[in-house]
């Protein structure tokens, strides 16, 4: 499995993740049709750069107070904060709302949420839940969430670590995160090395077009002949 060096994050994070998307196209062919979050999300951060990290997952609900009560309830919680703490670094939370048709009915995530999952090592979250507390936010900490909310709720985790789906999104723990504002993807392991030179293979055939159809009198004709140079760039 690839490791997530430095070297890597940095080239990744060069990347928005559409382009991330495309490249994946190239490296992991069968992976064209899923993988990446397919219903929209609300980003409240989208000047910040795309994140990169590893997957941790749980999932919740607010509409309702919780079965554990006491004892139990903080041991749930205290081995959530331990699975977030103890992973590999930097994480990206995947929170997947269980509370349909009122999914968002109350947020997991608002300032002290975000500052303590930050201390813990997070870059952000990507969720089909809600979020509040937007102006008080943990600092360049981003959120990608299906609404906005004013409340919390009876909010609770109900178990981490398995496997979610997030606006259409299916992410186990310990998968490969790659996030803007334009929504989420699951960066295969196994490819994540390949990404950066396949996303730049497709820039050079992009830039071929892009170039041709900004100059005076594009026409069909040098269109063709744009698409025929693009197609000789490996």
């Amino acid at each position: 499995m690839t490791k997530l060096t430095e070297k890597l994050l940095s080239t990744l994070r060069a990347l928005d993740t559409p382009t991330v998307c495309n490249a994946l196209e190239i490296v992991a062919p069968e992976r064209r049709g899923y993988g990446y979050t397919v219903s929209p999300l609300v980003c409240t951060r989208p000047a910040l750069p795309p994140m990169v990290g590893v997957a941790r997952t749980a999932r919740i609900r607010a509409a309702h107070p919780a079965g554990l009560k006491g004892k139990e309830a903080r041991s749930l919680q205290d081995a959530y904060y331990s699975y977030v703490h103890d992973g590999p670094r930097p994480a990206i939370m995947v929170i997947q709302d269980l509370d349909d048709p009122q999914r968002g009915y109350g947020s997991w995530w608002g300032e002290v949420n975000s500052n303590v999952h930050k201390g813990l090592g997070c870059l952000g979250v990507i969720t089909d839940g809600s979020v509040r507390d937007l102006p008080d936010i943990a600092p360049d900490f981003q959120m990608l969430a299906d609404r906005v909310g004013p409340s919390h709720a009876y909010v609770h985790p109900v178990d981490f670590g398995g496997s979610v789906n997030v606006a259409g999104m299916h992410v186990t723990s310990g998968d490969l995160i790659h996030a803007d504002q334009h929504g989420a993807v699951v960066i295969p392991w196994a490819v994540a090395d390949k990404v950066a030179d396949a996303a730049e293979s497709i820039a050079r055939r992009e830039r071929v077009i892009i170039e041709a159809a900004q100059e005076p009198g594009f026409d069909m004709e040098r269109l063709r002949r744009a698409w025929g140079v693009a197609a000789e760039i490996h």
